[in-house]
């Protein structure tokens, strides 16, 4: 049996295989052509996930039964999840990788005031400066891509208000739904979204939902997004398994430099220095969060003086 330490370790060495496998998901799918459909896109990033991950549930022994209480929750996490990531993937194809991620990450400031809100979960004025501070950073990166692209350099930010109502409904599921099952019951009920209305607009001529048979690129870049995208996740869920999430949750930030580093590569996309000192903004206020949050986590779990 391993040692907590080791697992530590190996948790730590999943997180950064996920945040170098995410930004290559992100850019196989700015790499899909345009005359592919973006709901074409997300069908076929999800039916690969049902594919690929259902038989890894079966594999590993986890029931894949759905609680008929769970049904309903599972289709709003499909529909927030499945709603963010038509915003992001649209986004990236007129916006730099890494500068739609840096908007994204402004995920944990609404997730924290979303907790307070919803969850009645404790929040003091600081992390609430801090998450105002850290929307500030994002302004800075929104800015100047709203003067050259308009409403779609927002996209991004409702991803990020979507994809922390996906988080808050997976608090309520995590502990009774194994993460493997309840991807795999999140993308089949995504699939499930968003494959009739493709069936039905065949032919119509919408630049949206108009299906086309992907050849070529389109073909490669179609099940590239759907593989890294299972593969991305699944080391997520180790890394959380693994490692304690205030250890995991600072090395997302990561993201950016993959996001950088292969928008440069492959795009010849570089942040301008406005974008990247609203990145280091955000990053500093989420790092701030982190810690204040660790530091509570440890103040509840610290035994009461004695009398």
């Amino acid at each position: 049996m391993s040692s907590p330490q080791n697992q530590t370790t190996l948790g730590i060495l999943f997180m950064l295989a996920f945040c170098t496998l995410a930004p290559m998901m992100d850019a196989m799918a700015k790499a899909t052509p345009h005359e592919v459909p973006i709901a074409q896109v997300l069908a076929a990033r999800f039916s690969i996930q049902v594919v690929l991950l259902y038989p890894v549930a079966l594999l590993a022994g986890l029931s894949v039964a759905v609680s008929r209480g769970d049904i309903g929750l599972h289709l709003a996490r499909a529909a927030a999840l499945l709603t963010a990531t038509g915003c992001f993937f649209t986004a990236l194809r007129f916006m730099p990788i890494a500068d739609a991620i840096s908007i994204f990450f402004v995920e944990p400031f609404i997730l924290t005031l979303m907790g307070a809100v919803f969850l009645g979960e404790p929040i003091g004025w600081r992390r609430v400066a801090a998450a105002a501070v850290g929307f500030g950073g994002a302004l800075l990166v929104i800015r100047p891509s709203f003067s050259d692209l308009g409403p779609v350099a927002l996209l991004p930010l409702c991803t990020a208000f979507l994809f922390a109502i996906y988080m808050l409904l997976t608090r309520s599921m995590s502990q009774r739904v194994d993460p493997i099952v309840l991807q795999a019951h999140t993308a089949l009920a995504a699939s499930a979204m968003i494959i009739p209305p493709l069936l039905l607009m065949d032919g119509s001529g919408s630049a949206l939902l108009d299906p086309i048979w992907p050849e070529g690129k389109a073909l490669w870049t179609l099940t590239g997004l759907g593989v890294i995208a299972t593969a991305s996740h699944l080391m997520l869920t180790k890394a959380l398994r693994l490692a304690p999430a205030g250890v995991i949750a600072p090395l997302q930030y990561l993201e950016i430099v993959g996001a950088t580093v292969i928008g440069y590569l492959a795009f010849g996309d570089f942040p301008t220095p406005l974008t990247w000192v609203g990145i280091a903004i955000i990053v500093g206020s989420g790092l701030y969060i982190i810690q204040r949050e660790r530091r509570l986590e440890r103040d509840l779990q610290a035994p009461a003086p004695p009398v």
